[in-house]
């Protein structure tokens, strides 16, 4: 039977000094000043290049990130197998938005799409469309407020041939690739990028997958869309839900520029968005594949039941759950151990690159609801359970 709190399930492969150092590291994060102080330090670090790696390395990047390189993330890759885990391996180094930086991270992302191939414990690839171009140019082309200079024209048709060899590069190589979303003023350029994407290369099974932020409240609207479209055009949509990361920027961009709030009016709203979608491509599962990023334990047990509720196999290979490393283990461990398909989405790049995503990923942990105090309650519990034992 499932069950998120069987703690022994979620944190088998971890030793006791592995469960303390993470209780601790939780712990801080549960302070919101002590976060935004980090946060403040470790900008002013890296602006002045301070060395931050004997810092970093034994907190915050052992517990969120899977090393530096591809073939560090093997270690993570292993563990993770054996307690029936794939991983998605996430090149999430925030690289200037130069011709330098966007060439080395289009090739570290086809590294990774090639590594993918080798290895079948790798369920996506995935990259950042903003990694690849500017901030600039896809806001620009996605809110069509103003004409494209020739200049712009030519930087973002070398945009798209530089998504579409991903893409292609995921469609030779049999591998999934899951397309990141971003902020609303982004995004528009992105989906129809990614809309052709699929019907390229999605014709026989899903290759390319769209990612919907489902606290924007335009995001049913569209998954409809592309489900008429690809009943119309013949191919089968990759579909990836996440709830979304931007909304406190989303809502001052709106109320600065003057167009409606594209946010959902609160988060029970949210929730209603998230799972219509979730059930929306389970019941239309023969045309579509589903991958559902969530530490929401409720939206978790939903989904597992709704897979049962339709009599599908429990590890159909049209859907996967998954959490990020070195959290919710809780539900990641006790749904696979339970029979469902379930991924790690596993960061790498050294640690000045990445440290951008491992202080979101501490922010996030002091302001979702619960989040800390859960991951503390669990931790604590198998501590305290292997005292007794």
């Amino acid at each position: 039977m499932l069950d998120f709190n069987n703690t022994e399930i979620a944190f088998a492969s971890k030793s006791k000094s592995e469960l303390k150092n993470a209780y601790l590291l939780f712990n801080v994060m549960k302070h919101p000043g002590i976060v935004k102080l980090g946060k403040w330090a470790c900008q002013v670090a890296l602006k002045i290049r301070f060395p931050l790696a004997w810092i970093v390395k034994p907190t915050l990047y052992k517990q969120f990130v899977g090393g530096e390189t591809l073939q560090d993330c093997t270690k993570h890759i292993n563990l993770l197998k054996l307690s029936n885990v794939k991983s998605t391996l996430d090149y999430s180094a925030e690289s200037k938005q130069t011709p330098e930086g966007i060439r080395a991270t289009l090739e570290e992302t086809l590294r990774s799409i090639d590594f993918a191939r080798e290895n079948h414990d790798i369920a996506y690839a995935v990259f950042k469309p903003s990694t690849i171009t500017t901030d600039e140019l896809l806001c620009k082309v996605s809110e069509k407020n103003e004409k494209l200079t020739l200049t712009e024209i030519k930087e973002f048709r070398e945009f798209g041939e530089r998504f579409m060899l991903l893409c292609e590069r995921a469609y030779n190589n049999n591998v999934r690739i899951l397309v990141d979303a971003e902020d609303y003023c982004l995004q528009n350029a992105i989906d129809e990028l990614t809309d052709e994407a699929m019907r390229r290369f999605n014709k026989d099974r899903a290759i390319v997958f769209a990612t919907l932020q489902m606290y924007r409240h335009d995001r049913m609207p569209y998954l409809h869309r592309i489900y008429d479209d690809a009943v119309e055009k013949g191919y089968y949509p990759g579909i990836k839900f996440v709830r979304g990361a931007y909304m406190e920027e989303e809502r001052k961009r709106a109320n600065i520029i003057g167009y409606p709030d594209p946010i959902c009016k609160d988060k029970q709203a949210t929730d209603d968005n998230f799972d219509a979608g979730v059930r929306f491509v389970v019941e239309h599962i023969d045309r579509m594949e589903l991958f559902m990023g969530t530490h929401n334990e409720t939206s978790n047990y939903k989904l597992a039941f709704l897979i049962d509720e339709q009599k599908l196999e429990r590890n159909t290979p049209r859907i996967f759950f998954s959490q990020l490393l070195g959290m919710s283990d809780n539900i990641s461990f006790n749904l696979a151990h339970e029979g469902y398909n379930v991924t790690k989405y596993v960061p790498y790049a050294k640690v000045r690159d990445v440290l951008p995503y491992l202080l979101r990923r501490a922010e996030e942990n002091t302001s979702v609801a619960g989040q800390t105090g859960r991951e503390l309650r669990m931790l604590n519990a198998e501590m305290e359970r292997r005292k007794k034992s």
